[in-house]
């Protein structure tokens, strides 16, 4: 195992510096003292993002002092008790280097069960510069600060946002006046609505996208739920993920789930469904956004609303949403919110407001609309962003569309329509 760990180490070196690494928005400290922890769904780019970092630190250290291992390579079948090795092999290889100078490169970590008393301990010991990477929530959550004593930073890295999108296909996002510039950018985010974020998608052929995204619900589903969570209720499980699917952009009721897989002849009980709801958050397939309630217990006893992690692989898995702009729309506005931390809600009174946000001590409200130009959609959503806006006690909100672009004055209310494009590139 020990001469394994030294291939593996030597072999990532004689590559490095890694080429073709696209630049990700996502700022992570390379020298804070801290673990660095990433994590993220599948296939969202966070080994790439650990290439990048490794890059930056060339500039002013030399490969020897990289060390990365990927625990999800084939020929790794390890236990907790084999971690040592690495270092072992590490300090065979480089017996000269000081500990204290080694950047360590964990990614995947988490498929080692106990691999956080070995950070741990290299972090007291070893080094403090260690990164490491999983595709479950849970590393963000109460168990990795418990396990590590308080010593991790945790970033999320998601699918690209529009932005990185662009760059990624080579369009200009500082050209939003020209006509040019305003065309492709508007062609951009039609595209961007039905194949979504995730990095290998636009260098692929387009006869190749729909195959690969449902190769990525496959993974997400059998590795990051059914055998890490040991699923035994496959087809309840499978009903379940697909309703929520379908149901993105809406409230959801386990109750209604629950009645309706009763009817149809599965016997569940409902505990399992919250579960079942437990497991696909943690493995970063969907996110719950929950209403705006001052009361918390409150908060707890209404309907949540779904968001899926990448509007692409909404439309590979039902084949329903390819034409329902404004669900996708939606969707993609709440994941802005999410990758950039900050807090969302819906509000429901007698009406819904899409999101209630909070940024720097602010609040907003904002509603999302496809298209304004049918006169009764338009007075819809204006005056649910004008009750929204007296029940906050705010005076400016905004509407976001895919391609309008105005600003209204309703009494002593002001309401800015801007399209998606440009608002997510600001």
């Amino acid at each position: 195992m020990k001469e394994l760990f030294k291939t593996i180490i030597l072999d990532f070196q004689q590559i490095l510096p890694v080429k073709n690494v696209q630049p990700r928005e996502l700022d992570v400290p390379v020298a804070s003292g801290k673990i660095i922890s990433l994590i993220g769904p599948r296939r969202s780019g966070k080994t790439y993002f650990f290439y990048q970092l490794i890059n930056q630190l060339l500039k002013r250290i030399s490969s020897e002092k990289i060390v990365y291992i990927n625990f999800e390579d084939e020929r790794l079948d390890i236990r907790k008790e084999h971690l040592q090795f690495i270092i072992d092999a590490y300090f065979e290889l480089y017996s000269e280097v000081s500990s204290a100078d080694i950047f360590f490169f964990f990614d995947e970590i988490q498929e080692i069960e106990g691999w956080e008393k070995f950070v741990r301990r290299i972090y007291d010991t070893v080094s403090k510069n260690i990164f490491i990477t999983g595709s479950s929530a849970k590393m963000l959550g109460k168990e990795i600060a418990t396990h590590l004593r308080g010593r991790p930073l945790v970033y999320r890295l998601f699918p690209l946002s529009f932005k990185e999108f662009c760059q990624f296909n080579g369009v200009d996002t500082s050209d939003a006046h020209s006509t040019r510039g305003k065309a492709r950018l508007r062609k951009s985010f039609y595209h961007y609505l039905s194949v979504g974020g995730f990095p290998e998608i636009p260098f692929l052929q387009n006869e190749l996208i729909s195959k690969t995204l449902q190769s990525y619900f496959d993974v997400m589903m059998f590795r990051d739920i059914i055998e890490r969570q040991q699923v035994r209720n496959i087809p309840v499980l499978k009903y379940f993920i697909k309703k929520l699917f379908n149901t993105i952009a809406s409230e959801f009721s386990i109750n209604k789930i629950f009645n309706e897989l009763k009817s149809l002849g599965f016997r569940v009980s409902k505990d399992k469904l919250y579960q079942f709801l437990e497991y696909v958050t943690d493995s970063f397939m969907f996110f719950i956004n929950s209403p705006y309630e001052a009361s918390v217990t409150k908060t707890q006893m209404l309907n949540k609303k779904i968001y899926a992690i990448d509007t692409g692989l909404v439309n590979a898995v039902t084949f329903r949403y390819s034409s329902d702009y404004g669900k996708l729309l939606e969707n993609v506005i709440f994941l802005h919110f999410a990758r950039k931390d900050m807090e969302s809600y819906f509000l429901r009174n007698s009406f819904e407001c899409d999101f209630v946000v909070n940024e720097s001590g602010k609040r907003g409200a904002i509603q999302v609309a496809y298209s304004l130009i049918e006169p009764g959609t338009r007075k819809r959503e204006v005056n649910t962003l004008l009750k929204a806006l007296d029940q906050l006690n705010l005076s400016r909100g905004l509407i976001i569309t895919a391609d309008e672009k105005e600003t209204l004055t309703v009494a002593d209310k002001k309401i800015d329509i801007l399209p998606a494009w440009e608002w997510l590139l600001a």
